[in-house]
Parts: structure tokens; sequence; C-alpha cells
């Protein structure tokens, strides 16, 4: 990756644009604050403010590294979740083999700070976008990016942005196998992929490189079902390079891999059998960085395999107590402008007062408004105005997005780091 543009990160100034931040740091840079290494809680930092575990960070980053290597996969984690190139790297420098995008704008941020290899989790018809990835192939050999293809006219409409760009070098792209009738994007039948790798190969600006789906949007998903999905996929797959689909390349990339199947995934990979050339099995799953205390703790593959460890969440978001207009109702300062609230409320955890930390018995998270949190609390909740409480989130992908700059706190509250994000 760039580190040079990691470099200019640390020399960004911190201002009025990164709420939660110690209004006194302005004009600091952020290396510069993170090097005074203040204190979460005494260092001037106003509520709300998301403060990112270092050590769970760490752990996470870790223990898939070693599930995917322990599995013979490749990981391309997906970006969408954090959208932060300091994890990017920190990803990379932990195995990964590139990262995994859904959208235009998110690769061109990942460009700017030098990943090598992206795998596009879509089917790209936009031709802005098409000619400027055929100018970054161009620009840069090393560069790889792996397309989804899910239409005909998908394929029609890309070859002709690329013929009209001038592309020298083909775009890779694997045909999307759709998870089953009424899910997501993905072509519905064999019949179909087919005729999509037909005009695949009907061009000369697009390379058939594989398959690829979402296991996560099996309809009434369960292990027999993904299961049974995961097999068609690699099915097709083995049906595609026995027709000679894939002649002339080094590598078959078979790609699926959420985060909550990818043991599954893990599972029906492994029974992939010998193709012409050796096989990519790419994993994507992207919400193990921070992991959460919500849709993923519920849903994480390490519940059903503990033996090969658990996930960590890595989230806290810091709100301080602004009313108590009764024995059963408080307010906090954090609503839905700073906390993930698609899939569930956070969840109370903890109260600070006056440096001591209790577990937030008797709190409950009932609401959010724009900018408050609706407290229900009852006999045994010891609330007070000025209270801190942490909260525990659901659904790190719609928590990352809300703070473009996160601090990175050790377990004693020592800001270490602050991870910017690109949105």
């Amino acid at each position: 990756m760039g580190n040079e543009a990691l470099a200019r990160l640390a020399e960004e100034r911190v201002d009025h644009r990164f709420k939660g931040l110690p209004p006194d740091a302005d004009g600091l840079s952020v290396a510069e604050l993170a090097a005074q290494r203040r204190n979460l809680f005494t260092g001037g930092f106003t509520t709300p403010v998301l403060a990112l575990s270092a050590e769970r960070l760490e752990h996470n980053l870790a223990l898939m590294e070693t599930y995917a290597a322990r599995h013979g996969l490749a990981f391309a984690p997906h970006g969408k979740t954090s959208m932060a190139p300091a994890l990017f790297q920190r990803q990379i420098e932990r195995g990964a083999w590139g990262i995994t995008l859904a959208v235009p704008h998110q690769v061109r941020v990942a460009r700017a700070f030098g990943v090598e290899r992206i795998f596009l989790a879509n089917e790209l018809v936009d031709a802005a976008a098409l000619r400027w990835i055929a100018g970054e192939l161009a620009a840069d050999p090393h560069f790889r990016l792996v397309c989804y293809v899910d239409s005909v006219s998908g394929v029609r409409l890309m070859d002709a942005a690329l013929r009209d760009a001038g592309a020298g070098r083909p775009l890779d792209v694997v045909v999307e196998l759709a998870a089953g009738e009424g899910a997501r994007t993905g072509v519905r039948t064999d019949e179909e992929c087919a005729a999509v790798a037909d005009a695949v190969a009907a061009t000369g600006t697009l390379r058939l490189v594989g398959v690829a789906g979402y296991e996560g949007e099996v309809p009434r998903a369960d292990p027999e079902r993904v299961r049974a999905w995961l097999r068609r996929l690699v099915a097709l797959a083995a049906g595609f390079d026995k027709a000679g689909r894939f002649a002339g390349l080094d590598e078959i990339v078979v790609s699926a891999g959420g985060s909550a199947w990818f043991d599954a995934v893990a599972d029906v990979f492994a029974e992939i059998p010998e193709l012409s050339v050796p096989v990519l099995k790419l994993l994507r799953s992207g919400a193990y960085v921070s992991h959460d205390d919500g849709h993923y703790h519920r849903l994480t593959p390490f519940n059903r395999v503990p033996g090969e460890g658990a996930l960590e969440p890595a989230f806290r978001l810091w709100t301080q107590v602004v009313s108590r207009p009764s024995p059963g109702q408080a307010f906090a300062n954090a609503g839905k402008r700073d906390a993930a609230y698609d899939l569930d409320l956070p969840v109370a955890q903890v109260v600070r007062r006056n440096g001591a930390e209790r577990p937030a018995d008797g709190v409950t998270v009932t609401a959010l408004s724009d900018q408050h949190a609706w407290l229900e609390t009852t006999g045994e909740a010891d609330l007070e105005v000025g209270d801190w409480v942490g909260l525990g989130l659901s659904h790190p992908c719609t928590a990352f997005d809300k703070w473009q700059l996160i601090p990175l706190a050790e377990a004693d509250g020592t800001v270490v780091d602050y991870i910017r994000t690109f949105f």
C-alpha cells in the first residue's frame, strides 16, 4: 500500500470537522495529537465520542488471519465496513490478498492509498467509472481489479465503455451466481450463467477469471441451504473449467463469504475438486474488523465453531446523560447521527462517574432521536446528569460511516492513534 498517502493522513490538521475530539487540539496534526497520548475520559474529548479498542482490534485482525490460513483461504476483507485506509493496511499486513469494495468511489479511495488488488463485489456499468479504471489499469501494471458480471446487457455496457476508453488491459470479471429466487443480484440459472460467460468471451475488453456470490442472501438461510448454494457455486466453476472457459489462466477465482457464514464457505471450499489450474479461494468477510455487540455477535460463525476462537466487539460509543426528567427515564446526547441503529438499538453497557466505571444495570436504550438516546431506567439504575454511558453498537457498517476520525484507545483510555474514514 501507499505509505506516503497514509503518512499524509497523519499530517492532517484537527479541527471542527471531527466530532468528539478535544477543542483545544485545533490546529494540531493527527500525529501530534496522537503523540500526546491523551486519555479518552480526561483529555478533553467531548461527548458523544466513538472509540475503537486497540487491543480488541488487534485481536480480531490476528484471529481472521489465522482462520483464513488454517482453512487455505485467500482473504479480501470487505472494505465498505470501515472505509479506513489505515485499517486496509493493517489487514494487508495481516496477509490479506487485497480489499473487497462495492462501488466506484470506494475503489478510488483504495487506489489513492495504493491498494494493488481489489475485488469489486458488484457489476460495474458506469461508463465514467470504467473509463477511470481503464486508466488505472494502464498506468499501473501491478494493479488488479476483479469485478462481478451478472447479465448479458451489463457485459455489453461494460465492453462498450471500455472500448470507448481505449482500454489496453482486459478487466477481470467473475460471473455472480444469485443466492436464489428473490435474492439480491446475480444470475439465476445455469443457462443464464453460460450466456453471460459467452458474452464475456465475445469481448476483447473483459476476461472471465472465475465465479462468485454472496451466501448471506440465501433465502431462509440455514447451514444446509447455505452449503447447498455454495456447492452450486463450486459446480458452476467446475463446469466452466471443463468447458474450457478458463483456458490460459494461471488461477481460477472462486469467491464468497460474508460475516455470518464463513464457516460454511471454508467447509465447502475445502471440497473444491482439482481444476485445470490452482483455485484462489477468496473469502470476503469484513465486519470482523470491529465486530459488534448485536447483529454479528449473534450471527458470527465462531458461535458455531468455538474451538476456532472468538471475535471481540471493539466499538464503544461514549455519551453523556444530559437530562433525568423522572425516576424511570433519562436522556443521553448521542442519537441517530452518532450510533448504528439500522439493525438493533445500542446497548447500555457501562456507566462512568468520577473516574469509576460500573455495569449499566437497569439502563436500557429504548429509542433514538437525531441527537438523543432515550434511556429507560429501573430502580437499580444509579444514573445522574453528567454521567458518561458507554454504549455497545450493532452493525459496524453503519457505525464507521458516522465518524470521520475515530480515536483508537487502549483499555485504560489512552488514545494511541486516530482512524480516518472516507465515506
